[in-house]
């Protein structure tokens, strides 16, 4: 059983008109007061928590869908609609393309629009469906495709409004102020008719004086609601930065924005019902205005729109109820009105004051609360606690009770330690899992099912680990060729990473073949970006395609040989080449019996990383894992590699240590069970922790990006813990995986290199992005028993690094 971090299920509340049809909720009140809601992940204190920090009852609640429809989402919302029927509210689905949008056909939409409507059952509410939103902006997948997105919208509404008249289309493009932002990969460019509806103004050029909406608008007839997502937020995507609101600041956003008055147009202009979605950005850490000066002064701002007759027309406002991270981690974000008690009590008094409306707005459902049924609760979640405590004593007394079970204990005749190797291919097979990531049940054993722990972090610390072991006997008597070889290894991965650069760049410019898997990252919100990030879609390869320009622009070659380009899922690779050429160094320290002294510098830069967030490169792998934080697992690996020896007889001659060790391993993957990011419908979770609280916990101390201090811990007991264990019962082990990981764990990094073909393969095979969980785990038992013959058959091993 785990509990596994995945797509985060970002759910809206909001506030919406109670209506009986569609055409009723066209209309704003009968009374002409805009209501109050907000945005909430989905979870089980979420009717609660917002309701008893602000003491008013949100009158809709919002949840993320894919589309096509994943059958793994079924339970959420059923949940989620049984959750808003208790609190007497409706509900809005924000509809997340997972296909191209010029797959969301009327068939497909069709399709769509039956499950949704099988899954409202007896839902007496009214359903906003909010297709695709931010589609001007250039970080969701399906952004700044006018003409398809037009399509499609179109598409949906159809098969809606087929469906029966309780559903409401609304259409919510995001604040055009620094529109067209970074422009997506799949925008269509200069001399196509998609390009043409982008050039607004007929200039030949695509730029801030075009229009930031009207591209995108699916027509007056497809469209019931307008919306327009517009924050106080004066960092325009860069460093973090606190500021007071200027006066008038949210009407200008309305009135004059992306080169159009959004509410005059599309609200005013066309009577249709106008939805705010805002939130005031402060970030604790940054200095500057102070968060009461900001959210009050921004809440006041909002309520003053929705009141005044210059904008009569506004039927819902939904704060962002939230806590996020920007800039890869470098600066938490806490966009929440109600995060500080103070704030909400002062929100709360203006909001008694203005004529803003809350819920209940339908008839409240007096049935019992909703579980999930992949959630265990109270004693059954504490009953695994227990069993894992009992699981622990067992493994602990078995060795010491059994001799049947000594005999099972490790014993290899060759140097080399197959301990290692058999950990080293269990990290792999976690990266090559996770990194093609497909919807399966190998994602229940690879996704932080161990604790707070992914493959990436084993795998730094297994290279370091085995640079210590190979090269440090050498260091001493040979230092010349331990540099040698060092050198030439990270000179031989350097070229490496070139051609899988430059291989993948080219690759993508076939138009049968593709590649976003591998040139694009697509943000499941648990990154350094945070929560917020989740549906964002980044170019790994932005202006790489100026290779093409003659003269090629001076600073494109330079990017390339400082690997800012390239596959997110090999990024780590540059990680390791600079490791590599600095660990000479470390094993001369280590050789004159400075280990305490470099272990304290190392664990020095790693607080000076995490607290200052400096990059020394430029590189792409800076994002992922800085070197600054990073190097630190390295060279604890590197300098347990030197000692190996004297640890391990260490550790046998103080067993309590082991033990400690292994008992918290325990408790981190009992703790990390909890996690409410679940992997697919098959994982099940432990609620010992309120989402919330978990959430804050998690980022606290054992957030990824920066290798927060709990997750560090996790990583170094796990593996004392794994070692002690195969040490023990190594036989069975051997017999049941060790055939299999053994050899993977001699190869990681041929694996590694090569598992990057792989999922470009993967990635043009349609029946395997369609979620069917059982194809994808038999397909993933294909990718990964062909890398096992590929390793045993030694396939291209004198042109591929291992």
């Amino acid at each position: 059983m785990a509990a596994l971090l995945a797509a985060v299920l970002m759910a809206v509340l909001a506030v919406v008109v109670p209506a009986g049809s569609a055409q009723a909720a066209r209309s704003f009140p009968e009374e002409g007061k805009p209501l109050l809601g907000a945005v909430l992940e989905w979870g089980e204190d979420t009717a609660g928590g917002f309701s008893e920090r602000l003491r008013a009852s949100p009158a809709i609640f919002g949840h993320d869908i894919a589309f096509p429809f994943r059958a793994a989402e079924e339970n959420d919302i059923r949940g989620f609609l049984e959750q808003s029927a208790g609190q007497g509210a409706h509900v809005m689905l924000t509809v997340r393309p997972a296909v191209p949008l010029d797959q969301v056909t009327a068939d497909a939409a069709a399709a769509f629009a039956g499950e949704v409507r099988r899954l409202q059952g007896d839902f007496n509410g009214q359903l906003l469906i909010r297709f695709a939103p931010d589609m001007n902006a250039s970080w969701v997948e399906w952004g700044q495709q006018p003409g398809d997105y037009r399509l499609a919208f179109r598409a949906v509404t159809a098969a809606f409004r087929d469906a029966g008249a309780s559903y409401v289309m609304v259409w919510e493009p995001y604040l055009g102020k620094d529109y067209p932002f970074d422009r997506n990969r799949n925008a269509p460019g200069p001399g196509t008719e998609g390009f043409s509806l982008l050039d607004t103004n007929g200039d030949g050029a695509w730029n801030g004086s075009d229009k930031a909406y009207e591209p995108y608008f699916p027509g007056d007839d497809a469209v019931d609601w307008v919306g327009l997502t517009a924050y106080h937020d004066d960092t325009a995507g860069g460093a973090a930065v606190n500021t007071v609101p200027r006066t008038g600041e949210l009407q200008e956003m309305l009135t004059a924005s992306g080169g159009e008055n959004f509410y005059g147009t599309y609200a005013a202009g066309l009577d249709k019902p106008f939805m705010l979605q805002t939130s005031a950005f402060y970030s604790p850490s940054s200095g500057g205005a102070a968060e009461g000066e900001i959210k009050n002064g921004w809440w006041d701002q909002v309520l003053g729109v929705a009141a005044s007759p210059d904008f009569a027309l506004t039927g819902a406002v939904v704060w962002d109820e939230r806590t996020s991270t920007r800039d890869t981690g470098v600066a938490s974000i806490d966009w929440r009105l109600t995060g500080n008690a103070g704030i909400a009590d002062a929100a709360h008094t203006r909001l008694e004051k203005s004529p803003v409306l809350t819920g209940p707005v339908t008839d409240v459902s007096s049935g019992p609360g909703f579980v999930r049924s992949n959630t265990l609760s109270g004693a059954a979640a504490w009953t695994v606690g227990a069993a894992l405590i009992i699981l622990l004593v067992a493994l602990w007394q078995l060795p010491a009770r059994l001799s049947a079970v000594t005999a099972w204990g490790y014993s290899d005749p060759s140097g080399r330690d197959s301990r290692v190797d058999l950990l080293r291919g269990l990290a792999i097979v976690f990266v090559v899992v996770n990194h093609l990531g497909m919807v399966s049940l190998f994602q229940l054993l690879t996704q932080e099912a161990v604790g707070f722990v992914s493959g990436a972090e084993l795998f730094v610390l297994f290279s370091g680990l085995v640079v210590g072991m190979v090269y440090g006997p050498r260091a001493k008597d040979d230092f010349g060729t331990v540099v040698d070889l060092t050198s030439r290894r990270a000179g031989k991965l350097y070229v490496t990473a070139l051609v899988v650069l430059v291989g993948v760049f080219l690759l993508s410019l076939l138009p049968f073949f593709r590649t976003e898997a591998l040139t694009t990252f697509v943000d499941q919100g648990t990154g350094g970006a945070g929560h917020d990030g989740a549906g964002r879609t980044y170019d790994l390869y932005a202006g790489m395609e100026s290779l093409f320009q003659f003269p090629v622009p001076a600073q494109v070659l330079p990017a390339i040989l400082l690997l800012q380009f390239g596959p997110w899922q090999f990024n780590v690779m540059g990680l390791y080449v600079v490791l590599l050429l600095a660990s000479p160094l470390i094993l001369a320290a280590l050789n004159r019996g400075k280990t305490v002294w470099v272990l304290a510098a190392s664990l020095a830069v790693y607080a000076v990383g995490t607290v200052t967030r400096f990059r020394l490169l430029p590189s792409q792998f800076e994002d992922s894992f800085p070197l600054l934080v990073w190097q630190v697992l390295f060279v604890i690996g590197l300098a347990a590699g030197f000692h190996r020896r004297g640890i391990v007889a260490w550790l046998s001659a103080h067993t309590w240590v082991v033990a400690a060790c292994t008992a918290l391993a325990f408790a981190f993957a009992f703790m990390s069970w909890g996690n409410p990011y679940l992997a697919n419908g098959f994982d099940v979770r432990l609620a010992i922790i309120p989402d919330t609280a978990y959430r804050a916990m998690y980022d606290l101390f054992f957030g990824r990006t920066y290798l927060a201090p709990g997750r560090l811990l996790n990583v170094l007991v796990l593996v004392v813990a794994a070692y002690a264990f195969l040490t023990a019962y190594w036989k069975p082990v051997q017999r049941a995986l060790g055939w299999f990981l053994v050899p993977l764990g001699r190869a990681t990094l041929y694996v590694f290199i090569m598992h990057v073909v792989l999922i470009a393969v993967i990635a043009n095979i349609s029946v395997l992005q369609q979620e069917n969980i059982l194809i994808n785990t038999l397909a993933y038992a294909v990718v990964l028993g062909l890398l096992w013959v590929m390793v045993r058959t030694r396939f291209l091993f004198k042109i591929i690094p291992t």
